[in-house]
């Protein structure tokens, strides 16, 4: 059987659709800014507020996707993710706009949870994870380039992002119901393995997507506001630097466990401490540049590694959902503590101190990795449905285009 028919395509685009919207916060919260009667801080605030909306749904999900189903809780999800960003899209009404976002953050958060669930199950998750932050990556790094260039407003970025959940949709069709098998692997674990380690992890989490979303919540105002430049070059800077992700998840996917996990996810994260005090004290277009390709170079290939050490903590995935929910709060933090810290001290000093904390957390997430890297768990593996052949044979063909012109952040 070929690589394409194993790998479980429909994870892969669930993966996507649910870590859109955290890729486009920057375009996203400039717009709220520029688009509707908001101030920079309550812009910050309303991404603030849809990602923890999100990461709401992985706390509350996590142990539930084998009960309600991954196909269901899926189609959920997308579905609550075309509502809510489709109607934020649709009106100026701030009230109605934050209700959208709250939705649609809530649908993302159960697509991401169904999209770890099912990937900390299969043979290789690092290689699946790869494979979803190409996705997301390349999608992302399309739209950078072509929303500047459809014109203003706060509705362009929302709109996307939902018709990437409807487009999502038909994939769901290849998830399982009900799996009533992992209803007798829960009774025969028990309770959740690796407890010191994965607290731990869990912890440490939120503080490391603080520190990069803080300056991802704010770069965009970096470069329109400190560097200087048009909203088209800055678009096209964040293109660049999704497309230098692209490269950099490639590269931890080639290089899987060669070098274990202690070292990408340690010296990864120092390395992306300096970018982003490089980032944030960037007055023109080559520091800013260098900064934000840089920084994005390396903030999948140690994502990659982290959801991987997760994932290898519990068969059932349930670590991987805890510590994804656990680094969404940090996330949703990011965008609010970037603003503030930016308005109190300046975007400089905010580099500094991001970067500073990212040195602190680098030690217990390496500590994490050293104790727990060696000793992997059995795998049990989630179905992924294959429907009748002819069916296959033309979503086969559809999935291998669609990695053929796939790559991510």
């Amino acid at each position: 059987m070929s690589a394409a028919r194993t790998l479980p395509w429909p994870l892969v685009a669930l993966f996507t659709a649910g870590y859109l919207a955290p890729y486009l916060l920057p375009t996203t919260v400039g717009r709220l800014d520029s688009g509707l009667p908001l101030t920079a801080t309550e812009a910050g605030a309303i991404g603030s507020a849809l990602l923890l909306s999100s990461a709401t749904a992985g706390f509350l999900l996590a142990a539930r996707v084998d009960r309600i189903g991954p196909r269901t809780l899926a189609r959920a999800g997308l579905a609550l993710a075309f509502l809510g960003y489709g109607g934020a899209a649709l009106t100026g009404s701030v009230p109605a706009v934050v209700a959208g976002a709250l939705a649609g953050g809530f649908g993302s958060g159960t697509v991401t949870a169904v999209a770890a669930s099912g990937i900390a199950a299969q043979r290789d998750p690092h290689r699946v994870t790869t494979l979803g932050l190409l996705g997301v990556s390349a999608l992302a790094g399309i739209l950078y380039l072509t929303i500047p260039r459809l014109g203003p407003g706060h509705g362009l970025p929302p709109a996307a992002i939902a018709l990437t959940a409807l487009a999502v949709w038909p994939l769901t069709g290849r998830l399982p119901g009900r799996t009533a098998p992992a209803h007798r692997r829960a009774e025969h674990l028990g309770r959740l393995p690796r407890l010191r380690a994965g607290l731990l992890l869990a912890a440490a989490m939120p503080c490391w997507s603080l520190a990069q979303n803080a300056l991802w919540g704010v770069s965009g105002r970096i470069g329109l506001d400190q560097a200087h430049l048009g909203e088209v070059t800055v678009g096209a800077v964040f293109a660049v630097a999704l497309g230098a992700g692209l490269l950099g998840v490639l590269g931890a996917g080639a290089l899987g466990p060669r070098l274990g996990r202690a070292v990408p996810i340690g010296a990864g994260t120092a390395l992306i401490a300096g970018c982003i005090a490089l980032s944030a004290s960037a007055r023109d277009l080559p520091a800013f540049a260098a900064g934000e390709i840089s920084w994005n170079l390396l903030y999948p290939v140690v994502l990659s590694y982290v959801i991987g050490l997760a994932a290898s903590l519990d068969p059932r995935g349930r670590w991987a959902v805890l510590v994804g929910s656990a680094s969404s709060l940090g996330t949703a933090a990011g965008p609010l503590t970037g603003s503030v810290l930016a308005g109190w001290a300046g975007f400089p000093v905010m580099g500094l101190l991001l970067g500073a904390g990212l040195l602190l957390i680098a030690v217990p997430m390496t500590a994490v990795a050293l104790r727990t890297g060696r000793r992997p768990l059995p795998v049990v593996e989630l179905p992924v449905e294959t429907p009748a052949v002819p069916a296959q044979r033309a979503y086969d063909t559809a999935s291998a285009n669609s990695y053929a012109s796939t790559s991510a952040r």
